[in-house]
């Protein structure tokens, strides 16, 4: 196990970006990719989905809760150093330019560097929909903020015109993974989601697993951790954690997963998985960097967004990428790259749709950028 558990790798990529003052900036594209900011003044944006009706909605992760010093609910975390929790986490509708928070009250655990709370969310309807909200810890850790911190490490549902009050947990992710830990080390931190029959899939960036909530939890998938391979702030061969960051079902009806990469986050080593269940991993596209999302265009072709595309000790500047089956590094199309903070990703109609500035926990810090494929 490394120095720095699995739960630090977005920590350090926020820690990251404010020490080198990586926060502004523009993108850098191909000509025939313009961008457009489509929103702004988003907290912790993370994951981007569309509604069965065409709608898009994003995922905040919140900026936490009110200080220690102003008497907040804040305690020590792996990720974080000092997190506080509160209920800024929130779901937007993205309309016109216009943010729309219509699900508010969502936990979130924050400090200067990151936030943890509502990551992604799936629809069973136009108005119905799931929502994982992270945690990046251990049981301990969360017992600690007492009655307001149950629904941290956790799938919820609920319904758009309810309300917070609807938002209720349908599988608590952090008790299966205590139960199915695989490493020795309880810690669950739930990122992307995707429908699957009468329930769901996640990845577990903390357990290193891919899971439905079918049968009251089951495990579809674990990823080992991954060898560093290059001399540096480590040896050859130190084992990074494997971080699956996202997940989305391809044309062939397989899953496929991403994989962020753990400490020090070395450039290449993320890997996009083929998943059937009953069977193991299978690797479908290599040579990537600090991958957090997927998405399947129109036309089948599967897209992938780089946190960090020369590894989160450099600083988190990603790229959006054009993934070739089976391809290894250069061979996947850069579409975008020079991107600040890039997180989420949804395309619809050739359009791909993705979150900026999705790290740090700045009030209003984060965005939603367009561009044609």
């Amino acid at each position: 196990m490394s120095p720095l558990p699995r739960t630090r790798a977005l920590a350090a990529a926020g820690a990251l970006a404010l020490a080198t003052g990586l926060l502004g900036g523009g993108p850098a594209l191909a000509e025939d990719h313009p961008v457009e900011v489509v929103a702004t003044g988003l907290n912790s944006p993370r994951h981007l989905t569309f509604s069965p009706g065409g709608t898009l909605y994003v995922a905040e992760s919140g900026t936490g809760g009110p200080s220690a010093a102003d008497g907040g609910n804040c305690h020590p975390h792996p990720a974080l150093g000092l997190g506080c929790l509160g209920f800024t986490g929130s779901i937007a509708r993205i309309s016109d330019g216009d943010v729309d928070r219509v699900v508010t009250g969502l936990p979130s655990v924050a400090s200067e560097v990151e936030a943890m709370g509502p990551f992604d969310i799936a629809f069973t309807g136009n108005q119905r929909f799931a929502v994982t909200i992270g945690l990046g810890a251990s049981p301990a850790v969360r017992d600690a903020f007492g009655a307001d911190g149950v629904r941290l490490g956790s799938i919820a549902t609920g319904h758009l015109k309810k309300q917070d009050d609807d938002v209720t947990v349908v599988l608590d992710t952090l008790e299966h993974e205590t139960a199915h830990d695989v490493d020795q080390d309880p810690d669950s931190n739930p990122t992307g989601i995707a429908r699957w029959r009468n329930g769901y899939v996640y990845t577990d960036a903390g357990g290193n697993t891919l899971v439905s909530t079918r049968k009251g939890g089951s495990t579809l998938a674990a990823f080992a951790p991954v060898p560093t391979t290059e001399p540096g702030a480590v040896p050859v061969g130190f084992p990074m954690d494997a971080v699956p960051s996202d997940v989305v079902q391809g044309p062939d009806g397989a899953w496929y997963v991403s994989q962020l990469v753990g400490f020090p986050f070395e450039p290449g080593s993320s890997t996009i998985w083929r998943v059937e269940p009953g069977q193991e991993p299978e690797a479908f596209a290599t040579g990537l960097t600090n991958v957090t999302s997927l998405a399947v265009a129109d036309d089948g072709t599967l897209y992938a967004v780089e946190l960090a595309t020369d590894g989160l000790l450099a600083g988190p500047v990603g790229a959006l990428r054009e993934i070739t089956p089976h391809g290894d590094g250069d061979q996947h199309g850069v579409v975008a790259d020079g991107l600040n903070q890039p997180y989420g990703l949804a395309i619809r109609g050739g359009v791909a749709f993705l979150t900026l500035g999705a790290i740090g926990p700045a009030d209003g810090g984060g965005s939603v950028v367009r561009l044609p494929l």
